[in-house]
């Protein structure tokens, strides 16, 4: 029998990076763990949470409650993205590229957990700048956040989608 045992969610929960960090203190050092969690529905919701705690599972806990509270959703065009964007944060900077059906999943470990949690199956990604995980998830996330299909550019634009997509 598992030592934690959880109900199953309906959404896929990624733990991106664990961070243990330490504070030394008149009597010694004092450990803590900040967990980087990315939790999505596989449909085109996705978020990210950092959770900090003093140990690892109870940071894993707070990093899926606040990723569930800051749940953005994605516009897909079938099982890929509507466009090319490039996602910044911080020093972090990500570009994302649509891909033809079969090509899969083509991105690095924190682009990666975001990029299936957010349930995208063909995408080319590449990170530009920082590799830090926490810029580097933010930066996809703000990618994925300022995507737009076809309908919205033509709503905005005040025209029909024929037009736009040609």
């Amino acid at each position: 029998m598992p030592r934690f045992e959880r109900e199953q969610s309906e959404y896929i929960e990624k733990v991106v990076y664990l961070n243990r960090v330490s504070k030394t203190v008149k009597g010694g050092r004092v450990m803590k763990f900040s967990a980087l969690v990315v939790v999505g529905d596989g449909k085109g919701k996705v978020g990210y949470g950092l959770g900090k705690a003093a140990e690892v599972p109870e940071a894993i806990r707070k990093g899926i409650e606040a990723a569930k509270k800051n749940m953005i959703n994605v516009t897909l065009s079938g099982t890929t993205i509507p466009h090319e964007t490039i996602g910044e944060a911080g020093a972090g900077r990500v570009l994302m590229k649509p891909a033809a059906p079969g090509t899969g999943v083509i991105a690095g470990g924190a682009v990666r957990a975001v990029v299936e949690a957010a349930g995208i199956k063909d995408i080319r990604t590449k990170c530009l700048r920082s590799n830090n995980p926490n810029n580097v998830v933010a930066a996809a996330f703000q990618g994925l956040k300022e995507m737009r299909g076809p309908e919205e550019i033509a709503r905005i634009r005040g025209k029909n989608v024929e037009e736009i997509v040609g």
